[in-house]
């Protein structure tokens, strides 16, 4: 979602920033903006709608020289996409913030502000901070003092950056709900949403932490928690790789990170896998005496990290002898829910910063959990560090908004929870061995499927004028046309839904016809007798159909269905595989119909508010 850059140094800062929000541009955004402060003490601001390159066009023509200064990619959420609400805001030419979050009490807010004679000039949210701050300054001894009185009248999400024309040598920044990270240099300083944003000028980050306000200089950064207290915080050296600036030989991000799976699935298992099981350290310090007393498991996660949980749903309970529930982090959060004896809570995120799952998993700390676990990729994420413990996906920077190898990653790491909490109850040895080769497997796997793109692009010209289309699967391979019907969504725009097979008879079939498309996934496997009835109830009444088989299923095209074989796998490890196709198919159909691949409308990567 919308990105934030801030630095305090003796040079120039505005390349600088205007990198750093190259680097987020990722994160889906509407407008770009930049205050910086001048040798003459006086703020310039210039604000832009549109994309980053708008931003960095202006900025060449109108010279922006100055140490300290913010920038900031905006996502709407409170008024329209336009340069008036873009930011830095501003209040009465001195001060400049930027904000990521939501303000609930805004309104109220706003109104206390203009009783006081305060103009707003833009719809935002964000804005009462600018005012806020200001008015704080009034009666402080400090632009620190000023933040810390704001942010006490503040209710909801907010990462916020201030700096001040007449204290042009600090910035002053605060984090509730909505992530933020000190860069550290020589001489200078930097703030970032995202360590990525950074890694140019820094490889030393402080990760703040809930309710921290920090104080930042060219030589100083001091830090003070929820109650005042000045702490210390943890510097961690960054190994993180940006790999995303070169697309390389691929068109979108998105091909490029479809067809970087198997790399990074063989990341994911590295040094995590022995000869016949899971090694114990792969999910931290302690997982093996929490894994033992684990009878229940309750995963929470949002969009496509909630479709890898309701696969995980299906592994768990067969495999490992655990029941398991699968929510929306949203719903969890906003009903009475009851915790289950011997608890996990699993939650899943790709960047660790999703804000109903984050809050879901503080929800549930107060629930009597046995204990937390995230599966994330972002290491130092707030997720990350307020879970029990942590398995890192390792799949790398993923740029494009419509999630493929996060997704792949999050697949094997749930694969392997499986396998580490089943040998407490019951997974035989001879299983453990079995899983473990299909898990050595996979990469190799993986490249096949890809070799079937060709089939694929010529299958998506048939999509071209549709606007509608059902996904069919059967057990562990409904979420998995879930996800399917996701992506074509996204980035194609065309409307998709997923079913269960099995629910065709009550009530989908009736939009069964020449005009709707319909994809099934078919694996070999026990349910594939009952999947080709489905087929056959489909086809019974004109339908056309796209299937994706194992050979061995012994599906055959004919003028009603397109067959394409899979290569066959193990069961375990199908639903990763059939995987493949399904994104292939939603990337070509968007090409064909000249959507905006990586950065589809509406959307953003990291959703940091509810």
């Amino acid at each position: 979602m919308c990105g934030i850059v801030g630095a305090v140094a003796q040079r120039d800062v505005v390349e600088i920033l205007v990198e750093g929000l190259r680097r987020l541009e990722y994160r889906g955004y509407d407008s770009a903006g930049i205050a910086v402060i001048n040798s003459d003490h006086q703020l310039q601001r210039i604000r832009r709608l549109g994309k980053v390159k708008e931003l960095e066009d202006a900025v060449e023509l109108q010279a922006v020289p100055g140490g300290t200064g913010v920038a900031h990619t905006r996502w709407a959420t409170h008024g329209e996409p336009s340069e008036r609400n873009a930011h830095p805001h501003s209040s009465a030419e001195r001060l400049a913030i930027v904000h990521n979050g939501i303000i609930e009490n805004h309104e109220s807010l706003r109104e206390n502000l203009m009783d006081e004679g305060y103009e707003f000039a833009s719809e935002t949210d964000s804005e009462v901070i600018a005012h806020l701050v200001h008015k704080e300054l009034r009666g402080a001894e400090s632009l620190l003092d000023a933040v810390q009185a704001t942010v006490k009248q503040l209710e909801g999400a907010y990462g916020t950056v201030i700096i001040d024309k007449d204290d042009s040598d600090r910035i002053v920044v605060a984090r509730s709900g909505s992530p933020l990270v000190i860069g550290l240099g020589i001489g200078e300083n930097f703030v970032a949403s995202d360590q990525l944003a950074l890694l140019p000028v820094t490889r030393r980050f402080i990760f703040l932490e809930e309710g921290d306000v920090a104080e930042i200089t060219r030589k100083s950064i001091n830090i003070y928690d929820v109650q005042g207290d000045k702490v210390a915080r943890e510097i961690q050296e960054s190994n993180v790789s940006y790999d995303a600036g070169d697309k390389g030989k691929y068109r979108h991000y998105m091909l490029k990170e479809i067809y970087e799976q198997s790399v990074a699935v063989t990341n994911t298992l590295e040094g995590r896998l022995s000869e016949n099981s899971v090694m114990d350290e792969t999910f931290g310090n302690g997982a093996a005496e929490l894994f033992k007393q684990v009878k229940h498991v309750q995963i929470v996660a949002c969009g496509t990290s909630y479709h890898s949980g309701m696969v995980a749903r299906y592994w768990l309970e067969e495999l490992a002898g655990v029941s398991c529930n699968v929510e929306i982090a949203s719903e969890f959060r906003y009903r009475t829910s009851f915790v289950q004896p011997d608890s996990l809570l699993v939650s899943i995120s790709q960047s660790g910063e999703t804000a109903d799952t984050l809050a879901a998993l503080r929800l549930a700390k107060e629930m009597g959990y046995l204990g937390s676990l995230t599966i994330c990729n972002v290491a130092g994420s707030s997720l990350v560090r307020e879970s029990d413990l942590a398995f890192m996906t390792r799949a790398g920077a993923e740029i494009g908004v419509a999630s493929t190898k996060a997704f792949t990653t999050q697949l094997v790491g749930l694969t392997m929870l499986v396998m580490a909490i089943g040998k407490y109850n019951g997974l035989s040895d001879e299983d453990q061995l079995d899983l473990t080769q299909a898990l050595k497997s996979l990469p190799t796997k993986l490249e096949e499927s890809l070799l079937l793109a060709d089939q694929i692009e010529d299958l998506a010209e048939e999509f071209a004028e549709r606007h509608h289309a059902l996904f069919l699967g059967r057990g562990n391979q409904y979420p998995i046309a879930m996800e399917g019907a996701l992506k074509l969504k996204e980035i194609s725009y065309i409307h998709a839904e997923a079913y269960a097979a099995g629910e065709l008879k009550h009530g989908p079939l009736a939009l069964i016809d020449a005009d709707m498309p319909i994809i099934v996934v078919a694996p070999n496997n026990d349910l594939l007798e009952k999947l080709k009835s489905n087929v056959e109830e489909v086809r019974a009444r004109g339908g056309i159909l796209y299937v994706f088989a194992d050979a061995a299923a012994h599906f055959e095209s004919d003028d009603t269905m397109r067959v394409i074989n899979v290569p066959h796998v193990h069961e375990l490890i199908a639903p990763i595989v059939y995987t493949i196709p399904l994104q292939l198919l939603s990337y070509y159909v968007a090409i064909i119909k000249g959507t905006d691949v990586d950065q589809p409308r509406n959307l953003a990567k990291s959703v940091t508010v509810e």
